[in-house]
């Protein structure tokens, strides 16, 4: 009898003890558990009647170690993450679309716009087709590149036609020649991504596009300024600068289609950029290494910055020595978003000038060298990475070259039009423009900070 009372206590312990063990383990503590409402993502672990129940970290040990478990579905951990991974920011550049100043030649990496993940070390991503061209003739360059998020089209210009490609199918949308002989130079879109500004092969007017269609809106007529080349569009869409390959750059009013006023340098007007507001233009010259400031309303240049002349005018001057870089000391400047630097390509000694811009005056601050003949610049998305036609990728801060752009066969990737944009499902969200402007909500925040 003793016996059976003696197993009868020990299994109801022992039941007891079980039952308060499973206890333990089903029922969670308040103080090692909380619990989210439906549709945030938990790490790590359960989900019950779609609440996630988290366990408290702290509470890992080393008999019973623990951390946080992934999922399945990456779209829970966000767009940049796993199976749902819909956002990119990515590098596209055409080609042929440069020659390095003569360096080397033009048809280096083919045909077709290349594309690179600017967040994985600028790997390849695909080539685009762009032209079917017959191996007997050469591929004509590449002279300009825009897109708009409104459209989700990138738009390319060459001395023959302009054509648009959809950025979610990558295929060709429009292609136009417009007059024969007359299209078409660099261009920029306008602020609402629905007009394209387009310079004519060399003759002396702008044409409006529809962005939309490629249909001729009108043109914008500049006699002073034959044979059409680079171009500026202020930050409100309203004023073009159209330069040509000469002295004198005419500046157009977008709406009227109307020229307004001139800006007359000292030289041959190369690659040239303008600030915030479009008060002042910033303009590499023939025989010069550095740039002129002119100022909008009086038509003036107001200030020329030249390099020290021990780094380039006994060179320059000598017959004996040839110079990569458009037959020029210089091809290239770019204004940081901030407006707080000017970078300057150097093709005299390979390299780049970066002036300090926080002053009354530009004031050089460091140089740097790059791999190849640079002579295009411009910065990433976020102003913290820096873009040159040598394939170089530059970070603004330190000016390290941190990283580089090769095409699918490894070779240097030669451009001087290439725009980094960032995409979120297949729909552009935004771009840079290719001639490094100041932006003004950009230099309103450093102004604003200083």
């Amino acid at each position: 009898m003793r016996h059976r009372i003696f197993f009868a206590l020990a299994a109801t312990t022992m039941l007891a003890s079980a039952g308060a063990l499973h206890a333990q383990e089903t029922a969670p503590e308040q103080s090692s558990y909380t619990t989210t409402p439906d549709g945030k993502t938990c790490d790590g672990v359960l989900d019950t009647a779609r609440q996630c129940i988290a366990r408290d970290l702290t509470k890992n040990t080393l008999d019973r170690p623990y951390r946080p478990a992934g999922h399945s579905d990456g779209r829970l951990a966000g767009p940049n993450s796993g199976f749902g991974r819909r956002d990119r920011r990515l590098v596209y550049s055409t080609t042929p679309g440069g020659h390095a100043g003569g360096q080397y030649p033009g048809s280096t990496n083919g045909i077709g716009i290349i594309v690179l993940d600017a967040e994985k070390n600028y790997s390849f991503v695909k080539r685009i087709p762009t032209w079917d061209v017959p191996a007997s003739m050469t591929p004509e360059e590449v002279a300009g590149v825009s897109a708009s998020a409104a459209t989700n089209m990138i738009y390319l210009s060459t001395r023959g036609r302009l054509a648009a490609f959809d950025l979610a199918t990558d295929k060709k949308v429009w292609e136009n020649t417009y007059t024969p002989g007359s299209c078409c130079e660099r261009g920029q879109v306008t602020p609402d991504g629905l007009t394209l500004i387009v310079g004519s092969d060399l003759k002396d007017f702008w044409m409006v596009v529809d962005a939309k269609t490629g249909k001729l809106k009108g043109k914008i007529q500049a006699p002073a300024s034959m044979f059409a080349h680079n171009m500026a569009l202020s930050a409100d869409g309203k004023t073009v600068f159209m330069a040509p390959n000469g002295n004198t750059i005419t500046v157009g009013d977008v709406e009227k289609m109307k020229a307004t006023k001139t800006v007359t340098f000292s030289d041959h007007v190369r690659v040239f950029t303008i600030n915030h507001d479009a008060t002042r233009v910033y303009a590499n010259l023939n025989n010069l290494l550095g740039f002129e400031i002119a100022d909008v309303t009086t038509g003036k240049v107001i200030k020329r910055i030249e390099a020290p002349a021990h780094m380039w005018k006994a060179q320059w001057a000598d017959p004996t020595k040839r110079f990569y870089g458009h037959g020029g000391p210089v091809h290239g400047i770019a204004m940081s978003p901030d407006e707080s630097e000017i970078w300057v390509v150097d093709n005299i000694n390979y390299g780049v000038l970066v002036y300090d811009n926080t002053g009354e005056w530009p004031v050089l601050k460091e140089t740097f060298k790059t791999t190849h003949s640079a002579n295009w610049i411009n910065f990433g998305l976020d102003g913290k990475l820096v873009y040159l036609a040598s394939g170089d990728v530059v970070d603004a801060k330190t000016k390290k070259i941190v990283g580089f752009m090769n095409d699918e066969f490894g070779n240097p990737l030669f451009s001087e039009k290439y725009l980094e944009m960032s995409f979120s499902n297949g729909k552009l969200q935004r771009t840079v423009n290719q001639f490094a402007h100041g932006i003004p909500e950009a230099v309103k925040a450093r102004l604003a900070a200083k």
